[in-house]
């Protein structure tokens, strides 16, 4: 392998990812300001995002049965998917909020990221060698990154006007599309193994595959839920503690979610594939479920205290709550039989972004009818669960396939 040519385009790779994935949370972002201009209920500001999550499924499904990643080139698919994504976002300018358009628009943004985040992760496995979980886990930092930056934008430009933000996110998208072709492909790059719609139910008949599938489902039970609302807990929270203005809250409540959610996530994937590839796949969710579990419970109990309490907590919880997420892809596809890998995966991705549409429309629900308290200890709920299933991953003879035999 090129070493000298693996890393300048593992940063490629990267960087483009964390600039087209801005697109994801930009009305997430921005959720407030557009409810509060617009007076929409908790329910129609969820679909801005849970909208984007049932694009994302309908657009894998859909690439992964015509074979779009085998027959067009990786990168040329990237930076058109980019530049539509971009497209679809910035329609947001200019249909009525009130109307159903903007859900329909950020269901085609996430339909567009299926061509974006899964075709990178294929494009940077190319380079793998002996460090899969690094290389997955970069991958993943950068969809932290990309998913933070827009309340970066809205911390800078939030007193501009809303719109600012979703400018900004499709820009950055375009120049993601514009940079991806200078990315190299490395010498593992193969067709994926074809859709096998027949073989889709294995993953809940075998006990291995069904038990990593348990674990990723508690995972993302957790974390967007926490990504999509986490702007608005620190900002009603910094509020609340008093001694803010109502500016003034607002900036450091956007940058604090920047920093959990991006950096935090961003070191934390790094960090985790390198534990992960050294230590064991299910030692590393177990450890990272269990203290994201234990933040999110830390994090509604703290709601109204100190400003630098409930910040520490929520970067603290920024960096575990994504240590484990590119472990679970990677174990999947170290216990699927190699003709059954691309199935495996998009069925992985399918159920766990599904499931996230429950928990964004109810986390808001909950923290309005009770408290961000009980919000977040349903949020918690997920993370737990994944433990058990992890354990019992942990305890059968296929996890030796993990991580060359660290289970």
């Amino acid at each position: 392998m090129d070493r000298v040519a693996k890393w300048p385009a593992v940063a490629i790779i990267a960087l483009c990812q964390v600039a087209a994935l801005a697109l994801w949370f930009s009305a997430s972002a921005v959720v407030g300001a557009i409810a509060a201009e617009y007076a929409l209920p908790p329910s129609r500001a969820a679909l801005l995002t849970s909208a984007v999550q049932a694009g994302f499924v309908a657009g894998s499904l859909a690439s992964a049965v015509l074979g779009l990643a085998d027959r067009i080139d990786p990168r040329h698919l990237f930076a058109t998917a980019a530049l539509a994504g971009a497209a679809a976002n910035l329609g947001l300018l200019w249909v009525p909020m009130e109307s159903l358009w903007p859900a329909a628009l950020r269901f085609a943004t996430g339909a567009c990221l299926a061509g974006v985040y899964p075709v990178g992760m294929k494009l940077i496995g190319t380079w793998a060698e002996r460090d899969l979980g690094l290389l997955i886990g970069i991958l993943v930092g950068a969809l932290s990154l990309g998913s933070a930056a827009p309340h970066l934008f809205h911390a800078l430009w939030g007193g501009l006007d809303w719109r600012a933000t979703i400018a900004a996110a499709s820009a950055s998208a375009v120049l993601a599309a514009a940079a991806i072709p200078l990315a190299r492909p490395g010498p593992g790059l193969r067709p994926a193994p074809r859709f096998d719609p027949r073989a889709m139910l294995a993953v809940f008949r075998e006990p291995a595959l069904r038990l990593a599938l348990l674990g990723y489902l508690g995972h993302m039970w957790e974390l967007y839920a926490m990504w999509a609302w986490l702007g608005v807990y620190l900002e009603a929270s910094f509020r609340a503690a008093g001694g803010f203005g109502a500016w003034d809250a607002a900036v450091p409540a956007r940058l604090t979610a920047f920093l959990a959610i991006g950096l935090g996530g961003l070191v934390g994937c790094i960090a985790g594939g390198l534990l992960a590839d050294r230590l064991g796949r299910t030692w590393l969710t177990i450890a990272s479920m269990a203290s994201s579990g234990a933040c999110a419970l830390l994090a509604g109990l703290a709601f109204g205290g100190p400003p630098g309490l409930v910040a520490g907590i929520c970067l603290a919880w920024g960096l575990v709550v994504t240590a484990d997420s590119a472990q679970f892809s990677a174990g999947i596809a170290e216990l699927s039989p190699p003709g059954r890998i691309g199935t495996m995966l998009t069925m992985q991705t399918c159920c766990g972004f599904l499931l996230t549409l429950a928990t964004i429309h109810l986390t808001p629900v909950l923290a309005a009818a009770w408290g961000w308290p009980l919000a977040f200890a349903a949020l918690a709920i997920g993370p737990f669960g994944g433990c058990l299933a992890m354990a019992r991953l942990r305890a059968r003879p296929e996890a030796m396939r993990l991580a060359g035999g660290r289970r």
